[in-house]
């Protein structure tokens, strides 16, 4: 039922301007904001010392946020007349020769990204210029709604490995094929993560893109998608960053994570009402932190 419903809403919201699109979710935004007490007082608890901000200036951009997250709710279920209309009248892509200098390696692609802008289009901005693409997602808690959104992601023609499958395999096979890998790097990534700082405050951060990195010398292009005040989106590519080998596995990881860290704080505080604010990201504490992390192969000693 679920699923009917949320592909009817599209093909409903694809019969309407982008102009007016803009302006349905800046409305669902303010009403999201409005009435989610429990979200909106986590993002502005969880502003303020991230920027050193007082509580009124953090409910601004708070509530400008939601207004943003409103916009990209709509835009997800515009994905369709996306891909019929074309990129140019939706997005501008910046340096997106690194792109294509990177996956003329032949080792794939790691884009390391977050729930910036309307993160889902930042996909498009690739596959419709013709480069494979996929991502690891989370399933939804609602099942019809993760094929829902599948089956919007297949209409920019990108390739989706759920988390609790064979993900992991499947993402492997994408590199080895040359495609760009996507990963969402700005979540809670639990007890097996790397404690690092993260917006002025300690959070367990994802090692996925520097694990993958290694194990196939693909290089990390970190690349986010940002609103424009016309309503357009920009999409930001960064040159590319590599995995160094000093012998140390675990060392290595930890470096080129904090080296993508970095890049990823530095994308939120710039657009700071571009970020979902209310994420659970420091949800595990580092008292809970393993003492090895996962992300070291079996076969490999870590060393002392």
């Amino acid at each position: 039922m679920m699923y009917n419903v949320c592909m009817l809403v599209s093909k409903l919201i694809c019969l309407l301007p982008h102009s007016m699109i803009l302006s349905l979710g800046k409305a669902l935004g303010i009403l999201y904001y409005k009435i989610i007490k429990k979200q909106r007082n986590l993002a502005v608890k969880q502003m303020m010392p991230a920027l050193g901000l007082n509580e009124e200036e953090a409910h601004k951009l708070v509530r400008e946020s939601f207004i943003n997250m409103g916009r990209n709710v709509l835009e997800i279920l515009y994905m369709p007349r996306l891909a019929k209309e074309g990129l140019d009248k939706f997005i501008e892509i910046d340096h997106l020769e690194r792109m294509k200098d990177a996956l003329a390696e032949g080792h794939g692609v790691v884009v390391l990204t977050g729930h910036v802008g309307t993160w889902e289009w930042l996909s498009a901005a690739y596959s419709l210029n013709g480069m494979p693409v996929t991502a690891i997602a989370k399933q939804q808690p609602n099942i019809d709604y993760t094929r829902a959104l599948d089956d919007l992601r297949a209409t920019i023609d990108v390739e989706i490995f759920s988390r609790g499958t064979s993900e992991l395999l499947a993402a492997g096979r994408a590199l080895k094929k040359g495609k760009i890998l996507g990963f969402l790097a700005d979540q809670d990534a639990g007890p097996g993560g790397a404690f690092i700082d993260f917006l002025g405050r300690t959070a367990s951060t994802p090692m996925g893109p520097a694990v993958f990195a290694r194990k196939f010398n693909s290089p990390v292009v970190p690349s986010f998608i940002i609103r424009q005040p016309n309503g357009k989106h920009k999409v930001l590519i960064y040159e590319p960053l590599r995995y160094e080998d000093t012998g140390d596995t675990d060392a290595d990881l930890l470096n080129l994570t904090k080296k993508m860290t970095v890049i990823l704080t530095d994308v939120i505080r710039k657009y700071p009402t571009q970020w979902l604010w209310f994420q659970k990201r420091w949800n595990t504490p580092p008292d809970m932190k393993q003492e090895k992390h996962h992300t070291v192969l079996k076969t490999e000693k870590r060393k002392q």
